[in-house]
C-alpha cells in the first residue's frame, strides 16, 4: 500500500503528483503490461542482447569524446 504524507494545508494536485509519483516507481503498471502477452524467453534473451549492445556502444562513444 501506498502511503502519501500530505502537509496540513497542502494542495490535493501536489498530494496528487506525489501518489502518481510514488506509484510509477513501484512499477506495478509496466509489470501488469508485461504479464498480459507471454514472451518467449528466447525472445526476452535477444532483446536483451541487443540493449546491451546497444549500451556498450553508448559507452564506447562517450568515451572517445
Amino acid at each position: 500500500m501506498i502511503i502519501v504524507p500530505v502537509k496540513e494545508g497542502e494542495n490535493i494536485d501536489r498530494a496528487l503528483k506525489k501518489f502518481k509519483r510514488k506509484f510509477e516507481k513501484t512499477g506495478v503498471v509496466k509489470e501488469l503490461r508485461a504479464r498480459q502477452v507471454f514472451t518467449k524467453p528466447s525472445v526476452e534473451k535477444r532483446k536483451k542482447l541487443i540493449k546491451a549492445a546497444y549500451v556498450q556502444q553508448l559507452r564506447d562513444q562517450s568515451q572517445e569524446q
